[in-house]
């Protein structure tokens, strides 16, 4: 992975954890409040359960076009539940390359904990990487925090994300882990590590 940090997203919502599981686990519910992306299509699922889709992001004057996988589990240890992410484009024009990531759903007395670590290579060559660096990575970092605050508000208020954008603030959510010192990535759960070995 790229040598910038790892980004890291935590926001608490107010709301049962299986609704929180619902509106991120379902393809079609997560595109409309996950701002980096358009569209999610299921297009399969492999013999270790995770489930393959493709995904658009329209912008202005182009689409970005790729494909991932993903796993959810639910964990017994304290109702804990993780998903874990890959994802790769082979469009030119992304910015954003292969990656991997994961979400945590950790049980908190007013709700869940939700939480994302992820990395990716940059794209777009030399001019990618120096771009990531000075934009990209704060913008990707954006755009995650600002979509999930929109699920928050559509979890809590049952407001549709549609509806949300103006009220719906990234500075709401935290950008490193309680423990500062913790490595984002280190925190992954073993099922990323699964389906990073069945590529």
């Amino acid at each position: 992975m790229s040598r910038a940090r790892p980004l890291y997203v935590e926001t608490l919502i107010r709301a049962p954890i299986e609704r929180v599981w619902e509106l991120t686990q379902d393809p079609e519910l997560h595109a409309r409040w996950d701002a980096r992306f358009t569209r999610i299509v299921p297009t399969g699922v492999r013999a270790d359960g995770a489930q393959e889709f493709r995904y658009e992001l329209e912008l202005p004057l182009h689409t970005i076009r790729g494909t991932g996988a993903s796993l959810g589990e639910r964990e017994s240890s304290g109702g804990a539940r993780t998903s874990a992410l890959l994802f790769d484009t082979a469009d030119r024009l992304s910015p954003v390359g292969a990656g991997r990531g994961y979400w945590r759903y950790v049980p908190h007395p007013d709700g869940v904990r939700f939480l994302t670590g992820y990395d990716y290579e940059p794209g777009l060559g030399g001019v990618g990487r120096m771009l990531d660096r000075l934009i990209v990575r704060r913008v990707m970092w954006w755009l995650t925090a600002w979509s999930f605050d929109r699920l928050r508000i559509w979890a809590e208020e049952g407001v549709p994300p549609e509806r949300a954008r103006l009220r719906a603030r990234a500075g709401r959510c935290r950008d490193r882990p309680m423990r500062p010192a913790r490595d984002v990535m280190a925190d992954a759960p073993e099922s990323l590590g699964r389906i990073t070995a069945n590529e």
